[in-house]
């Protein structure tokens, strides 16, 4: 029988899923269309490799396994699996029609919708995926200011005006990489060291996990404002979730592009930038921004249900309040155990799980992969993250630090014995691609 839900007496079963990976070897580089959903973020031979289905908080695999799940996609179920009121709105306009040869209406309301609820956007765009509008914004803000240079913190996708400054970056001329460069978050002094003149923009997620301190997003405004420098908002992660709003609304700071997808469609693909308008009117005869699907109706149609909804049942507030009681019950749990070396951390909506090397002398990855390993067991798809979702019940709760208070024990025991590997059943999890600082940071040249 498939797991469940529960304190199951032994991992779950994942035949299927090795057979569909043993085809993917085969013909998919990478096997896997997006890298955090890959073999590599989950231990092998523990771990399920598909899902087939979802309703609320929880999934099936292929397998028939069943478990709560605190990826939720990776971000954009925002309200949760198969959520009807979204589901009810595609289905809807399915009836009509996906794709027309003309513009349709709910470019005109979700533009209204978007414009009324999010500062700044005087002016907006859709396309499909989030490299599409942070892209786009760092076009308009070299149309806008007439320079070159490009400052980031975070990730932004795959284009190679970001990939440029990481590791993976084979296939991008070396013209193009020479005008990327990253600064360091909450870090204002890696800012003034690299804008200059040419400095068309500075893109950046408004937090990963770090708040800002020392009114740095307010600083990181007044010193693009002095320069002339665009400042744009990358708020896949940030927009319909911490605020209606997103960061802007959050922290009182108004960007002059902001970007967004993920939580803004329930799962649906797309991608929407916002902006000034006397930036964004550039997309009118200067700078080409257009797609075929851009205009796509099944997923503006499921962002009027999703952003409704959320406005309507304040469901940043309910993430937060959920992401809260997880937070804080894993604390109190890590600290009665004495387990320093643990903590989890972040804004209540979206949390991080870490491990300390140096306080428990053990390797981290092996250590994240034992409780995942344990966790999966008792019937929760776990990442190290919690994405919270309006489906996230008290019972997911509940359910979820009695696992926890189950499961941290068998790491204590196994840092405390020094043999965290020995007590994997696969290999550990790879290390995230997702470099945010100390990386390619070339300041100005001192005149």
């Amino acid at each position: 029988m498939p797991n469940k839900v529960e304190f199951n007496k032994d991992y779950p079963v994942i035949t299927k899923s090795d057979e569909y990976y043993k085809i993917a070897l085969e013909l998919i580089p990478a096997q896997t269309q997006t890298l955090a959903k890959g073999p590599g973020q989950n231990i092998k031979g523990v771990a399920p490799k598909y899902l087939k289905r979802g309703k609320g908080s929880h999934v099936w695999d292929v397998d028939g396994n069943e478990y709560i799940d605190y990826t939720m996609a990776v971000g954009p179920l925002s309200l949760g699996y198969a959520y009807d009121k979204v589901d009810d709105a595609i289905r809807e306009q399915l009836k009509d029609g996906i794709t027309f040869s003309l513009m349709h209406p709910l470019e005109v309301e979700v533009a209204q919708l978007i414009n009324k609820v999010v500062p700044n956007a005087e002016s907006i765009r859709y396309s499909k995926v989030g490299a599409d509008v942070t892209s786009a914004a760092v076009r308009l803000a070299r149309a806008h200011t007439g320079r070159n240079k490009v400052l980031c913190c975070g990730y932004h996708g795959w284009h190679d005006w970001y990939i440029a400054v990481t590791d993976r970056n084979k296939g991008i001329p070396q013209s193009i990489q020479d005008l990327s460069y990253t600064f360091n978050y909450n870090d204002i002094q890696s800012v003034l060291d690299s804008i200059d003149e040419d400095t068309a923009c500075v893109i950046l997620e408004p937090f990963v996990f770090d708040e800002p301190k020392d009114n740095f997003l307010h600083k990181l405004r007044d010193i693009c404002t002095e320069n002339g420098t665009v400042l744009i908002f990358d708020e896949m992660w940030t927009g319909f979730r911490v605020a209606v709003g997103g960061a802007q609304e959050y922290f009182g700071v108004k960007a002059d592009l902001a970007c967004f997808s993920k939580a803004v469609a329930n799962g649906m693909p797309i991608s929407i930038l916002t902006g000034k308008k006397e930036i964004m009117q550039l997309l009118e005869k200067d700078v080409f921004f257009f797609t075929t699907f851009g205009g796509e109706a099944l997923s503006l149609a499921a962002v009027k249900a999703t952003v409704t909804e959320i406005i309507e049942k304040n469901v940043p507030a309910y993430l937060a309040k959920q992401g809260r009681k997880l937070k804080d019950g894993y604390n109190a749990i890590a600290n009665k155990l004495g387990m320093d070396y643990t903590k989890c951390s972040g804004f209540d909506c979206r949390t991080i799980i870490t491990f300390d090397a140096e306080k428990s002398g053990c390797n981290p990855l092996e250590m994240k992969s034992l409780v995942q390993q344990e966790m999966i067991k008792r019937g929760i798809l776990w990442g190290g993250f919690h994405n919270m979702s309006f489906s996230h019940t008290d019972k997911d709760i509940e359910y979820t630090l009695k696992a926890y208070e189950d499961v941290l024990p068998i790491l204590k025991k196994a840092v405390e014995e020094k043999k965290v590997k020995a007590y994997l059943r696969g290999e550990p999890v790879e290390p995230v691609f997702r470099r945010i600082g100390n990386f390619n940071m070339k300041p100005k040249v001192k005149k």
